[in-house]
C-alpha cells in the first residue's frame, strides 16, 4: 500500500486502515494452524446456541412478568444460549481467517435471539404504538389517503410516507391488514440495517475484525427500541443507508487517481441519494433534522464539501418545501413551542430523564442501567478518539456529535435524548470496536479479554429492551375486548382508556374521539384517584349528549400504571369497582384480562 497523504482532523478518511493492523495484512507466509478441536468448537457454538434458544422458548410463563418484564421469566437455557453465542462470535473474531459468512451468521443469530423472541412468544402484536400505526395504515386505505377527523393523529397525514408505502403493499398483495407482518418488523428492520452498517465501516477500514466487531457492538447497545412497526424505524433505516452512500462516495472521491476529471457524483447515484432524502422528509418529522445535522457535520472538512454540499442543499430544500406545504398545519400550530424550546437547551437535554420516584422498583433499576449503558458507549467512544489517532482522520467523531444540535434545540416530547443516542450509535460503535479489538500482538487474547464487557453490553440492552414487557405484551383477551369496542360502538362515541397500552383501540380512530386519562394534568389525575366517578365526569358528561361513552380497562393498562407510576397501581381495580356500583355504567364486555363499560347520560337515556 502506498504512502497516504496527511489528513486533517475530522475529514472522512476512506478505508483508513489502522496503522497497527498493517503488519497483519501484509505479513508473508501462511498463517499459523490452529488445533482442529478449537476450530470445530468455535463453529459448533452457533448452531448449538440457536437450538438452546429455541428450546428455551417452549415453556415461558408470560403472566408472571412484573417489574422486569421478560427478564424475570426467561429460563436459564435462554441465557446459556446467549452466552454461548457471544463466545462463538469471539472465537470467530479471534481468527483472521474466519470468513465473512460466519460473522454474518453470528450477527443474524444475535438479532434472532434479541428481536424474534417476543414475536415467537407473544400471541399478538407487541407494543401499543405498533397497533396504532397498523390502524393508521387501515384508516388511510379506507379514506383513500389523508384521514379526516384524525384530531391528534392528523400529524400522520402530514408525514404519510411510511403509511402510504404499507398501504401500497397491502393493496398489491391482497392482505387485509399490516397486522400479520408488523409482528416481524423488529427482526427484519435490524437485519436490513446490516448492509448499510457494513458499507459505512468498510469505507473507514479494511480490518474485518474491527468491522464485524462494530456491527456486533451496535446490536449489543441499541436498547432504545425504535425498531418496531413505525415511521421512525423506517426513516432511521433510510438515514443509515444515506450515510453509507455518502461515506462510500467520499471514499471513492478521495481514492480518485490524480488527473481524473473531478466529478462529485455520478448522476444515477446522486438521484438515488435525493430520492432517499425525499422519502425520509415525507415519512418522519425528526429524521430530516438529524439528516441535515449529519450532513453539516460531515461538510465541515473542506475536502468533503465538493461531495456533500450538493446533497446538503438538496436535503435542506426538500425539508423546507415539505414543511411549508404538506406539513404546514403542524409546523404553524407548534411554531411558538419550537421557538420557545430553542431558549431552553438545558431543559431539552434532560427532558427524557424522567423522575423515578413514582416508578416501580424494577423500573428504577432498568432506567439506571439504560443510562449507564448509554454513558458507557460515549465514554468508550471518547477514549477511542484519544487512543486511536487514525479515527480522528475519519468522519466518525463528527457523526457521533451530529445529533447534539438537534438535542439542545428541542425536547421532542421528552424523547430527544434517546433519539440522539440512536442516531449517534452507528458511528460510535466503530470507535469502540477500534478501541477494543485493534492490536498487533495476541489478537485472540485481546478478543477474549473483552468478553465480559460484551456480555455486560448485552445485559444492559436486555434490561432496556425487555424490562417493560409486562406493559408491551398483550393477551388475546385484551385484543378481543378492543375488537368488540371498535366493531360495535356507534360512530361519534367517546372511548376512554387509562393509558395508551390498549391493542388496536385506534382502529376507526377517525370515527371516535379519544380520552387517555394518564395524559391529563396532575389535578385531573388526583381527582380520578380520589373518586374515579368524579374524575370521569368532566369527560363523559360533555361527550355523551348524542352517543354513549365507552371506558376500556385492561391488564396492560394496569401494568403500565404500576411501572411508570403516573397513576397508582390499583387505579384500574378501583375504577372497575366504582363503575360496577354506579347507575349509568353498564359492563358490556368482560373477560379475565379486560372489561368494557358503556356510559349513557342518564337524562339522555330517559329521553330515549
Amino acid at each position: 500500500m502506498g504512502k497516504r497523504s496527511p489528513l486533517t482532523a475530522g475529514q472522512w478518511a476512506p478505508r483508513a486502515v489502522p496503522e497497527t493492523r498493517r503488519p497483519d495484512a501484509t505479513s508473508a507466509g501462511p498463517p499459523a494452524r490452529r488445533p482442529a478441536a478449537w476450530q470445530w468448537a468455535a463453529r459448533a457454538a452457533l448452531p448449538v446456541a440457536l437450538v438452546l434458544w429455541l428450546l428455551s422458548l417452549r415453556h415461558v410463563n408470560l403472566g408472571a412478568m412484573t417489574d422486569l418484564g421478560l427478564l424475570q421469566v426467561l429460563p436459564v437455557l435462554f441465557w446459556v444460549a446467549l452466552g454461548l453465542l457471544v463466545l462463538g462470535f469471539c472465537a470467530a473474531l479471534s481468527d483472521r481467517r474466519t470468513r465473512g459468512g460466519w460473522f454474518l451468521a453470528h450477527v443474524l443469530a444475535l438479532i434472532a435471539i434479541l428481536h424474534a423472541t417476543p414475536a415467537l412468544l407473544y400471541p399478538t402484536l407487541r407494543y401499543g404504538w405498533a397497533w396504532k400505526h397498523v390502524a393508521v395504515v387501515d384508516a388511510m386505505i379506507r379514506n383513500g389517503g389523508s384521514v379526516p377527523g384524525a384530531e391528534k393523529l392528523d400529524v400522520y397525514d402530514q408525514w404519510p410516507g411510511f403509511f402510504h408505502l404499507n398501504a401500497l403493499v397491502l393493496q398489491a398483495t391482497g392482505l387485509e391488514s399490516a397486522l400479520g407482518y408488523a409482528v416481524w418488523a423488529p427482526p427484519v428492520t435490524n437485519a436490513l440495517l446490516i448492509a448499510p452498517l457494513l458499507l459505512i465501516y468498510r469505507s473507514v477500514t479494511t480490518d474485518r475484525r474491527l468491522i464485524w466487531g462494530a456491527v456486533w457492538i451496535y446490536y449489543s447497545c441499541s436498547w432504545v427500541g425504535q425498531d418496531y412497526f413505525a415511521p421512525q424505524a423506517f426513516a432511521f433505516l433510510l438515514f443509515v443507508t444515506l450515510v453509507a452512500l455518502l461515506t462510500s462516495q467520499l471514499r471513492a472521491s478521495a481514492e480518485r487517481p490524480p488527473g481524473t476529471p473531478a466529478r462529485a457524483w455520478p448522476p444515477g447515484r446522486f438521484l438515488a441519494v435525493v430520492l432517499i432524502m425525499a422519502v425520509i422528509v415525507c415519512s418522519h418529522p425528526l429524521t430530516p433534522l438529524m439528516m441535515i445535522s449529519a450532513l453539516v457535520a460531515l461538510s465541515l472538512p473542506r475536502r468533503n464539501r465538493r461531495v456533500l454540499l450538493p446533497v446538503l442543499g438538496a436535503g435542506v430544500l426538500l425539508t423546507l418545501v415539505w414543511d411549508a406545504t404538506v406539513a404546514r398545519p403542524f409546523v404553524s400550530a407548534n411554531l411558538g413551542e419550537f421557538v420557545g424550546a430553542l431558549l431552553e437547551p438545558d431543559s431539552n437535554v434532560v427532558s427524557g430523564l424522567a423522575a423515578l420516584g413514582t416508578a416501580a422498583p424494577g423500573q428504577v433499576q432498568v432506567s439506571w442501567i439504560d443510562r449507564s449503558l448509554s454513558a458507557a458507549v460515549f465514554l468508550l467512544a471518547a477514549i477511542a478518539f484519544l487512543r486511536r489517532r487514525w479515527t480522528r482522520r475519519t468522519g466518525l467523531p463528527l457523526l457521533v456529535l451530529a445529533p447534539l444540535p438537534v438535542l439542545v434545540a428541542n425536547a421532542y416530547g421528552g424523547e430527544m435524548i434517546f433519539r440522539a443516542y440512536l442516531f449517534a450509535l452507528p458511528a460510535a460503535v466503530l470507535l469502540i470496536s477500534a478501541l477494543l479489538f485493534e492490536t498487533r500482538r495476541r489478537p485472540r487474547l485481546r478478543v477474549f479479554a473483552v468478553v465480559p464487557l460484551l456480555l455486560a453490553m448485552l445485559g444492559g440492552l436486555l434490561f432496556g429492551y425487555y424490562g417493560k414487557e409486562s406493559a408491551n405484551y398483550f393477551t388475546e383477551d385484551e385484543v378481543a375486548a378492543t375488537r368488540f369496542v371498535t366493531a360495535t360502538t356507534p360512530p361519534g362515541s367517546l372511548i376512554v382508556s387509562l393509558t395508551s397500552d390498549v391493542p388496536g383501540l385506534e382502529m376507526n380512530y377517525d370515527k371516535h374521539p379519544r380520552v387517555q386519562l394518564n395524559e391529563q394534568d396532575l389535578a385531573v389525575r388526583r381527582r380520578l384517584v380520589r373518586d374515579p366517578i368524579e374524575g370521569l365526569e368532566p369527560f363523559i358528561d360533555g361527550a355523551t349528549e348524542r352517543e354513549p361513552a365507552y371506558i376500556v380497562l385492561s391488564r396492560a393498562q394496569a401494568a403500565e400504571c404500576y411501572l411508570n407510576g403516573t397513576l397508582p397501581a390499583d387505579t384500574m381495580r378501583r375504577m372497575d369497582t366504582a363503575m360496577a356500583g354506579t347507575w349509568g355504567f353498564v359492563p358490556v364486555f368482560r373477560n379475565k384480562d379486560a372489561v368494557v363499560y358503556r356510559y349513557q347520560n342518564p337524562d339522555r337515556a330517559e329521553s330515549s
